[in-house]
């Protein structure tokens, strides 16, 4: 790849894997820092399903032998490395015999489509309104009326959430307040089915860009008055460009290389943000099943789904470091 050496790429490989490596150790270490354990919490589910709990020492034995608890730290650190890395982290600890990797394949689709449908429009609005906020060129009107869509940024996407489930869901009942589809639809390739996931996603989608595009547009603005003065801005209003042209291919193409790099990493990370959202709304995606996970302390669906967070974004850093060199051909990793 132009730009790149195989020296930086195997150096770069390296500290991908090593940050994984020490992201893996993290997740492993703070959930037993928890003074509450899993098997209180099983017992504490099972009472209040109203189930007999008079052999209570010998269910919590047997769960204790069968998921490795009362091996040493040491040996169920060095069995958590292997499933990891492996991609095989075994039994949930709340939901057996459902596997971890079950459970996330299962949400995973959920979580990637809210989140790549909400992450983009949130980029595209947000660097749209902060590129026409940084324009010297822009109406008046217009740059006094983009900032009311900003309002709401400094909320929290939950907090937003509420309203919206209030105001829409309850009162208009527009949209539904819960769930990822109707139970009346089957699920598949059917208009049904992709107009209830459309309909059921809306509220959610539209929570987090409207408190995340001001993030955006905050970045991209400052980056356009940069650009505003530069030479080639100005040599180009001295050819008589279009205004248009100038804007998009002389400001935004040069102002909008960081915020590729945010959008990258916001791709990796937004997912944890989506964790109370999709409480709110009984959304069956990632951050509710690690949401259900803190609350039983479920060790291996925490650690699952935090590793898989973690890999995106190490793997969203990778590739935006691979690809810079095409994105600006003034970077280069070749040693001179």
């Amino acid at each position: 790849m132009r730009g790149i050496t195989l020296r930086y790429l195997l150096l770069r490989l390296a500290r991908f894997a090593l940050t994984v490596w020490l992201g893996a150790t993290l997740i492993f270490v703070i959930p037993r820092l928890s003074p509450s354990d899993p098997t209180d919490a099983i017992l504490g589910r099972l009472a209040a399903s109203g189930a007999g709990v008079d052999n209570a020492d010998e269910l919590i034995a047997s769960y204790t032998k069968r998921f490795g608890l009362d091996d040493s730290l040491l040996v169920q650190y060095w069995h958590y490395l292997v499933n990891t890395f492996t991609f095989s982290n075994g039994y949930s600890l709340s939901q057996f015999p459902a596997t971890v990797d079950d459970l996330v394949w299962a949400a995973l689709p959920w979580t990637a489509g809210l989140v790549l449908v909400a992450t983009l429009l949130s980029f595209l609005l947000g660097t749209l309104i902060g590129a026409l906020l940084g324009w010297p060129r822009t109406p008046s009107s217009v740059r006094r009326s983009l900032p009311m869509t900003l309002v709401f940024t400094s909320l929290p996407a939950f907090m937003l959430g509420i309203l919206l489930v209030y105001v829409f869901a309850y009162r208009l009942a527009w949209f539904p307040y819960a769930g990822a589809y109707s139970a009346d639809v089957s699920p598949g390739l059917n208009l049904d089915f992709v107009g209830s996931v459309i309909h059921h996603g809306a509220l959610p989608v539209i929570a987090v860009v409207m408190v995340t595009m001001g993030t955006w547009a905050l970045g991209m603005r400052g980056m356009m008055v940069t650009t505003a003065g530069e030479d080639y801005m100005v040599l180009a209003e001295a050819k008589g460009l279009r205004s248009r042209r100038i804007f998009f291919q002389y400001g935004v193409r040069n102002a909008i290389l960081p915020q590729i790099t945010a959008l990258g990493l916001a791709l990796g990370t937004i997912a944890g943000g989506f964790v109370v959202v999709e409480a709110v709304f009984a959304y069956p995606g990632l951050g509710s099943l690690l949401y259900r996970a803190v609350l039983d302390n479920d060790y291996t669906v925490i650690q699952g789904v935090t590793f898989y967070l973690i890999l995106g974004v190490a793997l969203a850093v990778l590739v935006l470091d691979l690809i810079y060199p095409l994105l600006d051909p003034r970077i280069s990793y070749e040693r001179t």
